[in-house]
């Protein structure tokens, strides 16, 4: 699993999803692909003061939640005026296949939309993709 290691070395994970036990599943999945850093929220507002706190790599968020759902958090987020908070990758990881909600995560640049439940090989491929996104971007900006 080394390959996978040095993959992820430096990627950290934050997980927004107000149920507890999808929460340790979701950071257990994380844990099984070599993610090392993981940190948790349970909304979208404790969610906003966790990604300011530990500037992760990604973000995986679920849409239904109170008091700050999903869809708010991204909303924030990407309409921040802090480059590097706003630019921070979301994937949606819900079981809202809904057009609307749907539709709503194109509309603010979500990086992924996954449906609940997921295996492994979903999350795997779904940040995999991400993570060479940002490696691209990072290569045209010359860094």
């Amino acid at each position: 699993m080394a390959a996978s290691d040095d993959l992820y070395k430096d990627v950290s994970v934050l997980v927004v999803e107000d149920e507890q036990t999808t929460r340790a599943s979701i950071k257990s999945i994380l844990r099984q692909i070599g993610i090392p850093t993981i940190t948790d929220a349970a909304d979208g507002r404790a969610g906003l003061a966790e990604l300011a706190r530990t500037r992760p790599t990604v973000v995986l968020c679920d849409v239904h939640m109170q008091p700050v759902d999903g869809r708010q958090f991204l909303k924030m987020v990407r309409t921040a005026k802090v480059p590097w908070i706003n630019n921070i990758p979301i994937i949606f990881l819900t079981a809202d296949a809904n057009p609307d909600t749907v539709s709503f995560a194109k509309e603010f640049a979500v990086n992924g939309y996954l449906v609940k439940p997921v295996s492994v090989k979903d999350v795997k491929s779904r940040i995999d993709a991400v993570l060479k996104t940002l490696d691209r971007s990072a290569q045209s900006r010359g860094l």
